[in-house]
């Protein structure tokens, strides 16, 4: 639609598909991707977290100052630029539960990884596994989006953007 009303010169729109923003600031919410946030945050905080899925999962992460990068990137982007296509995958990292654990252990060490339990949750696992693993954001990172090329990096957003709120 966004397309079809640029098209048609009703707005000049463009549709940003944004990685799973991790680590989120803030108390964990409901939603079925937020252990992805909380295993990181919490442990960082002192709190066990729970971990509801394997470790072998694979997921695409940008940090919540990467996505306001994107936004205001996007409100000053020349669309004529997008010949047409108003749709872009953002760019993130993807990485396992496995490889963000081990990227929380280079920051903060073991006692903190001790804080994350494995409480397996078939519902939530059933939700991630149908869930996009890897984009190729090319055209986006062209026109200039950029976001951390590394968990630690992301874990270090987290570190100086939130951690003592």
């Amino acid at each position: 639609m966004v397309t079809d009303f640029s098209r048609k010169g009703f707005i000049d729109g463009l549709s940003l598909r944004l990685p799973t923003i991790c680590v989120r600031p803030g108390k964990a919410n409901a939603a079925a991707s937020s252990f992805f946030s909380g295993i990181i945050r919490e442990p960082l905080n002192g709190i066990e977290a729970v971990l509801p899925v394997a470790d072998t999962v694979r997921h695409w992460h940008a940090s919540p100052r990467a996505a306001a990068g994107f936004l205001t990137h996007a409100a000053g982007l020349d669309t004529n630029l997008l010949q047409g296509r108003r749709a872009l995958n953002l760019p993130g990292f993807s990485c396992t539960v496995a490889e963000q654990i081990e990227a929380l252990r280079r920051v903060a060490g073991q006692k903190v990884v001790d804080l994350i339990k494995p409480v397996p949750d078939q519902t939530i696992m059933g939700m991630v596994n149908g869930w996009p693993r890897d984009f190729a954001p090319d055209r986006a990172i062209a026109l200039g989006f950029t976001a951390e090329s590394s968990f630690d990096e992301i874990i270090s957003v987290y570190l100086e953007d939130d951690l003592s709120l």
